[in-house]
């Protein structure tokens, strides 16, 4: 069996802020870390811009990297798509630890610090947020995205034997090793449920913590509704992909 490198302390983190159109969002979620969190805890905030990055919101990531020259970096990226941007943004990581989460308030800035206070507590465990667990909640789903939403999230926790209840929210923290040991294929949103499942199937060890969700309010989004049924390659694929082909070369036994 692989044996992925494990973390034992929690020393600083990195948090990956993806941005395309979003400016007063972005602002507010930056706002709200640095409220909650000690500042010698945020090793940086690695924004992750594209050709796609709207001049307003390019306008507001040079306006933060002038205000707080010592923790924001801008991370160009790269590879395509979301999934793409999390990735370049994990090679970039320097922090003991990497929190995912998005630049327009669909991952609520308000619970980065309770994240960080899980990952104190358990250095080596991947923290993740659901809506489903008591004290979370969603605002402004629409009820057919909310039935479909609980079926794959029932169906993935049944397919992994996992008690885990919203797999495929991307809001969570992780050991940077772990993230960059890892060999990540996704570039779309599927990208999310991947980034959960490969630790899984790993051994990581994955606790939940609540989390409540409201709509984006400026911008549109990227991931159209018919997309998400992507999400079941990725999750069959994983499943049935030898463990220890889920890392990279250079960390498989």
């Amino acid at each position: 069996m692989s044996a992925y490198p494990e973390t034992t302390r929690f020393e600083s983190v990195s948090i990956i802020l993806p941005v395309i159109n979003e400016t007063f969002s972005l602002r507010q979620s930056v706002e709200i870390v640095l409220r909650d969190l000690p500042r010698a805890e945020i090793r940086e905030l690695l924004v992750v811009v594209c050709k796609k990055t709207t001049p307003e919101a390019l306008a507001v990531v040079e306006e933060l990297r002038r205000q707080l020259p010592e923790i924001v970096v801008i991370v160009q990226q790269q590879r395509p798509f979301l999934g793409g941007a999390l990735r370049d943004a994990f090679d970039a990581a320097r922090g003991s630890h990497v929190i995912i989460m998005s630049s327009d308030l669909e991952t609520n800035p308000n619970e980065a610090h309770l994240l960080v206070a899980k990952s104190r507590e358990h250095p080596g465990w991947v923290i993740t947020t659901s809506r489903w667990i008591r004290g979370g909640s969603f605002t402004g789903y629409s009820p057919i995205k909310l039935v479909c939403n609980w079926i794959f999230q029932r169906f993935f926790s049944l397919l992994y034997f996992t008690r885990l209840t919203d797999m495929t929210y991307g809001y969570r923290i992780f050991p940077t090793k772990l993230v960059q040991a890892i060999q990540w294929e996704e570039l779309r949103h599927p990208f999310n449920l991947e980034s959960m499942i490969k630790p899984l199937r790993l051994g990581v060890p994955a606790m939940e913590i609540p989390s409540v969700w409201a709509p984006r309010q400026e911008g549109e989004s990227q991931n159209p509704f018919f997309r998400n049924f992507e999400y079941f390659r990725t999750g069959f694929k994983v499943r049935f992909t030898s463990r220890n082909s889920l890392l990279k070369p250079e960390f498989r036994k």
